[in-house]
Formats: C-alpha cells, sequence, structure tokens
C-alpha cells in the first residue's frame, strides 16, 4: 500500500515554532518517525513538505495514479485553500487530514477546515502521533 504524507506550510518548524503547542519534536525527527511507522505497519510511504501551495498541489497531482492514500497536513492552507482542495478531489485519492493541535479549540478562523469537505478522516488534536492513528487506519482499512 503507497501512501503520500503531505506537510503544508511551517510545518518544517516543527520543534521551533510555538513549541507549546505542536511540541519539542522537530520536523527532521517526525520524518522518521514518520518512516519507522510505515516500516512497521508494511505500508510503502513518501514524506513530502513544502511551505508553497503550487508546489503541494503538484506534488499531489504527481500522486495521480501512483498512491492509494494521501496522508495531508495542510498547515494555514487548511482554512483558505480552494485550490488544494480542488487537488485532492481531482485525483480522488483517499485522504485523511492530519492536524497537531485541535483547530477547534483555537482562533475562530482556524475552525473551519476546507480540507475536511474531502477528506475521509480528521484526526485533530493528538499531536504527532496523529500520523500514527491514520497511518493505522489505514492499514486497518477504516478509510
Amino acid at each position: 500500500m503507497k501512501v503520500l504524507i503531505i506537510n503544508g506550510p511551517n510545518i518544517n518548524f516543527l520543534g521551533i515554532r510555538e513549541v507549546s503547542l505542536y511540541g519539542n519534536v522537530t520536523y527532521s525527527e517526525l520524518e522518521k518517525l514518520l518512516y519507522t511507522w510505515g516500516e512497521e505497519l508494511n505500508l510503502d510511504i513518501e514524506v513530502y513538505q513544502s511551505n508553497h501551495e503550487g508546489n503541494l498541489i503538484d506534488k499531489i497531482q504527481e500522486a495521480y495514479n501512483k498512491v492509494d492514500y494521501i496522508v495531508i497536513n495542510p498547515g494555514g492552507l487548511t482554512h483558505y485553500s480552494v485550490s488544494l482542495l480542488d487537488a485532492l478531489k481531482s485525483v480522488n485519492i483517499k485522504t485523511i487530514e492530519v492536524h497537531i493541535t485541535d483547530i477547534d479549540s483555537r482562533e475562530e478562523f482556524r475552525k473551519k477546515s476546507l480540507i475536511s469537505l474531502y477528506a475521509s478522516m480528521v484526526i485533530k488534536g493528538k499531536g504527532i502521533l496523529g500520523y500514527k492513528e491514520a497511518l493505522q487506519a489505514l492499514k486497518e482499512g477504516k478509510v
């Protein structure tokens, strides 16, 4: 099973930005954990991060007919990116949306996710373990 894990803007600054919200695990450490979890679950994963919306859209489009599932943490694009939503819809790949924080208990503007209009499952507020939960859900066929 091929899984593309996409991380959007500022996720590369994990462990640096707002540690009280996002924790002290760095992005490099998260990547290592993702590959370890993928291996443990016998999933073929690829991890990708960009701070640029167009690059994320290109990566989603490249996944067409090549990837079984997408796990995405769109960062700040969650709330505003119709283009990212349209890209996910266009490739028609089952998707899980992951957020490290609970976006529903943060600022008002963060409570709306355009991506969740397409995602089969949304995991939020579980820290980086939300990614592991997403991978387990894929492995167990919950999506």
